[in-house]
């Protein structure tokens, strides 16, 4: 098994706001040793001049880390891995951070297994409005949730959980969260894909066009999150479908009861809904 004390080298695949972030945070608070690869070979080129990595992530170089950390889209993450994992010494520990989990663990687990590495599969409940290394801090992570899906083996071990928190110290997370793949990505397509879809929706409303000097918090609070990367969200989406349409067909449901007792004007239905929206509020948030 992998040891916190021993990882000096880290990799990370892709430079992303994530990846980027990952960077930046082991640079600042830890003394690793930092490589890193990207397609834009540029950007590698200027972190390593600013000295904000050591080096260039290679091929070659992959068996030097000790912890790796692919920080790309799910399908990515996957093929990065099918193509690499006989480069990757035993007792590295990899970590994703894709935003689902089934496919990459189901593909990642075997990989670790047959080469003698350990996988786990993880995602940073972390993100901004922009993407880009650009827009990486060494903060990003702080105080959030770090979501890891260890293998069944290591599911409650709580040695090697305690190590995985070790190993992340530098990244300030506030709280290390460990679940199943199938539990991840049923919570995600609630707490996470579902939000982008609503607001992707409501914000489509022919009277959004009007809403300056109309709106406030709760206006931006809805749209926040349908300024999104098409691209990703799309693929997202379709991995993680069966969930996400569990989820659409609660809230079709529960809309469709709104606009029945509006439609009624049944105040006494309507006001029962939003005393039960309120109540769930409260039981699920203690507000």
């Amino acid at each position: 098994m992998f040891s916190a004390d021993k990882i000096q080298t880290i990799g990370v695949v892709g430079l992303g706001l994530i990846g980027g972030s990952f960077v930046k945070s082991f640079r600042k608070y830890s003394d690793k040793r930092i490589l890193a690869c990207d397609l834009d070979e540029g950007l590698v080129a200027s972190a390593i001049e600013d000295e904000i990595l050591d080096d260039a992530l290679t091929d070659e170089s992959i068996a030097e880390c000790d912890l790796i950390i692919p920080a790309l889209y799910p399908a990515a993450i996957v093929k990065w891995m099918q193509e690499h994992a006989h480069l990757i010494k035993k007792d590295t520990l990899v970590i994703d951070t894709g935003g689902l989990k089934r496919n990459i663990c189901a593909a990642c687990f075997p990989l670790a297994k047959q080469y003698g590495f350990t996988f786990v599969g993880g995602h940073p409940m972390a993100g901004k409005k922009f993407s880009g290394f650009q827009y990486a801090t060494g903060h990003l992570f702080r105080e959030s949730s770090l979501i890891v899906v260890p293998d069944e083996d290591h599911f409650e071990d709580q040695a090697f959980l305690d190590e995985l928190k070790k190993v992340f110290e530098p990244c300030r997370f506030g709280k290390l969260t460990v679940c199943s793949a199938d539990k991840h990505d049923a919570m995600i397509a609630f707490t996470s894909e579902m939000a982008h879809i609503v607001s992707s929706a409501y914000i489509k409303s022919p009277t959004a066009k009007e809403h300056n000097g109309f709106s406030a918090g709760s206006y931006r609070d809805m749209t926040r999150v349908a300024w999104l990367n098409e691209d990703m969200w799309t693929g997202i989406f379709l991995e993680n479908r069966d969930k996400l349409e569990t989820e659409l067909n609660y809230i079709i449901k529960n809309l469709e009861d709104y606009k029945e007792a509006l439609a009624n004007n049944d105040a006494k239905r309507l006001w029962q809904l939003l005393h039960e929206g309120k109540l769930a509020k409260e039981e699920v948030d203690g507000v």
